[in-house]
């Protein structure tokens, strides 16, 4: 019987405004590209529904199983940023969760970026160490997995995450590198690359995406049904990773998820069925065989690429822009000091903001559609208002560049 690797994935992004190039603004560039009023509606909106009431569920269920009930998050520093300012509740309740010793904090990109992605490495490299030391100053942890954005991975990157000390990468169990093989094994990055830990995509998106949907043949999906799935399945560890909105806002609280997620772990224990934290996993079992990954692989859409975010002309020339503007940046915080430079362009890095430019139709178009904050804009006008911030943030740069090779003339 295999073990359960329970794993979440909490962000949110910082949502951008309305922004036209001769807009007025203040000298916060901030207030000038983010839209607060809508982060805090969003945020204390999922606060509401998921965060705080699963929290709760998961301590009860930690302190019901005495510790024996073992789950691993990763959190943005988007999302802990936000938590401080909008509900610091919420984060008290991951602290919580932490101070059990039953989670297990998962490293990634402190702002949920495509920086694994850019030719030089050094961004991807800056914002996973800022990351981790988050994640040792808010809630006490080392973190010794890496989850990249998106759960991208890549012979690449895992070589590059193997660099940065980390022993494990989870990885998106998906058939075109994983071919005959199944995901419920341990297995290892190409070439001295790190373990990896695919995610069982079936069972994973029984929970994530099918839990409430009446035209499923399993509907409704109980706890015990579910625990009966994993006690049921071959391998040495299943590997359930998913959005934690799963809870309460993908599927409602009155569709039942929230009495599934507190009735899971007393069933799993009824079929001797153990939870271990991502961590454990990779520790605990050896790897079964070496698996080439030479293309980016993600946990989005029907493709499980990169095309979530580089799919069309659009999104590219955002990327393209971002990726761009790291040396100006760099040269300008050197020059300046000004350290929210370079905290804004992080921000604007965020993953979300290419989301939301993607063109696709049917099914995954319907998904895209669902998550972006701006219901009444589509892809082109998304694209407009991103381009427009970026230009003119690059242009903000130059001239505080510019200013202050003035201002040191001026002193020689």
């Amino acid at each position: 019987m295999p073990s359960v690797c329970l794993y979440f994935h909490v962000h949110q992004p910082f949502r951008l405004n309305k922004f036209r190039v001769f807009s007025k603004r203040g000298p916060s560039l901030h207030a000038a590209y983010f839209n607060d009023e809508l982060n805090r509606h969003y945020f204390q909106k999922a606060s509401k529904q998921c965060y705080l009431n699963a929290n709760n569920v998961l301590l009860n269920a930690i302190t019901e199983a005495n510790g024996e009930f073992k789950v691993s998050f990763s959190i943005t520093g988007t999302f802990v940023e936000q938590a401080k300012r909008f509900a610091p509740e919420v984060l008290d309740s991951f602290k919580a969760l932490a101070e059990t010793g039953c989670v297990e904090f998962v490293a990634e990109t402190y702002s949920h970026s495509l920086a694994s992605l850019y030719k030089d490495p050094s961004e991807f490299r800056e914002q996973v160490r800022l990351h981790s030391a988050m994640l040792r100053e808010e809630f006490g942890a080392r973190p010794s997995v890496f989850r990249n954005t998106e759960v991208i991975y890549s012979n690449d990157i895992g070589r590059e995450a193997a660099s940065m000390g980390f022993s494990a990468v989870l990885a998106e169990g998906f058939e075109s590198v994983l071919d005959w093989r199944s995901p419920n094994y341990v297995y290892r990055g190409r070439a001295g690359g790190p373990k990896l830990l695919f995610r069982n995509y079936k069972l994973s998106d029984d929970v994530g995406y099918r839990f409430s949907a009446r035209w499923w043949s399993e509907w409704p999906l109980t706890a015990d049904k579910y625990a009966s799935w994993l006690a049921a399945a071959d391998g040495q560890t299943v590997n359930l990773f998913m959005d934690y909105e799963t809870f309460g806002e993908h599927h409602w609280p009155g569709s039942g998820i929230f009495a599934f997620l507190e009735h899971l772990p007393r069933e799993a224990r009824k079929l001797n069925l153990e939870f271990l934290t991502v961590g454990e996993t990779a520790s605990r079992y050896s790897a079964l065989d070496e698996v080439d990954v030479p293309f980016a692989l993600s946990w989005a859409d029907l493709e499980r690429d990169t095309s979530a975010w580089l799919g069309n002309k659009l999104q590219r020339a955002c990327f393209a822009e971002l990726e761009s503007l790291k040396p100006l940046v760099d040269e300008a915080v050197k020059a300046t000091g000004e350290t929210e430079l370079l905290e804004v362009y992080r921000m604007l890095q965020t993953s979300d903001h290419l989301y939301y430019l993607c063109t696709k139709s049917w099914a995954d178009g319907d998904v895209h559609k669902h998550f972006s904050p701006y219901k009444e804009a589509n892809p082109y006008e998304n694209f407009i208002n991103y381009m427009n911030i970026l230009q003119d943030f690059k242009e903000e740069v130059k001239k505080r560049v510019e200013a202050c090779a003035v201002k040191m003339e001026g002193l020689v």
